[in-house]
């Protein structure tokens, strides 16, 4: 619709989806106070990269050992059928839909779309590197794995105009049911509230 002409302000946090999201458009702007976050995927909570390094972990553990087996049959019994097979299509798909993003957005007409978008999702996806999911990544880090980011600071006009909406929003969110909001420029909008339990 907007034919990759998207840019993305992150004024505070764009963390897992957000990061996606951010990693969609041809530029992000950041301030010094921003972050973005990886984009390890979860289900339910619990994190794909590290379900499946634990089960690798526990067959390598048993095949050495097996009076080990005991030990991982407790943890391993709790996985629900297809459940490793849910974690690994997780993976795939976050990584894949990142990579031809960053590449068919961001790196658009880049001789080396393919092979910048592929090292920024394996440091973005890295389990072992970040370690847990809602790590922040600066806007130094963010540039030096080679994200096209911007400084708000740059455009003091710019910053200004950005945060101005963003308290706008982050006090709708404190005084108000509402926590999600899209809004044109035409004044079109969509509110999603939280749905708020009765008082007793």
């Amino acid at each position: 619709m907007f034919k990759n002409d998207i840019r993305a302000f992150v004024p505070q946090i764009a963390l897992s989806a957000g990061t996606m999201i951010a990693c969609s458009c041809k530029e992000i702007w950041m301030g010094k106070q921003s972050n973005l976050g990886p984009i390890d995927p979860q289900l339910s909570g619990v994190p794909a990269y590290g379900v499946l390094k634990e089960f690798k972990t526990a067959c390598r553990e048993v095949k050495a050992d097996p009076k080990k087996t005991a030990i991982w049959q407790s943890i391993i019994g709790q996985y629900r059928p297809t459940f490793l097979s849910q974690c690994d299509n997780s993976i795939k798909w976050s990584n894949d839909f990142v990579r031809q993003q960053l590449a068919t957005v961001m790196f658009k007409g880049d001789a080396s779309a393919k092979s910048k978008a592929a090292g920024i999702v394996k440091k973005l996806s890295s389990y072992s590197k970040n370690r847990t999911h809602d790590r922040h990544i600066h806007y130094d880090e963010c540039l030096g794995m080679g994200l096209k980011v911007l400084a708000m600071e740059s455009d003091h006009t710019l910053q200004d105009l950005v945060f101005s909406i963003h308290h706008c929003y982050m006090h709708a969110f404190m005084n108000t049911p509402a926590c999600k909001v899209i809004e044109n420029q035409l004044g079109v909008a969509l509110f999603k509230h939280a749905q708020v339990p009765p008082r007793p």
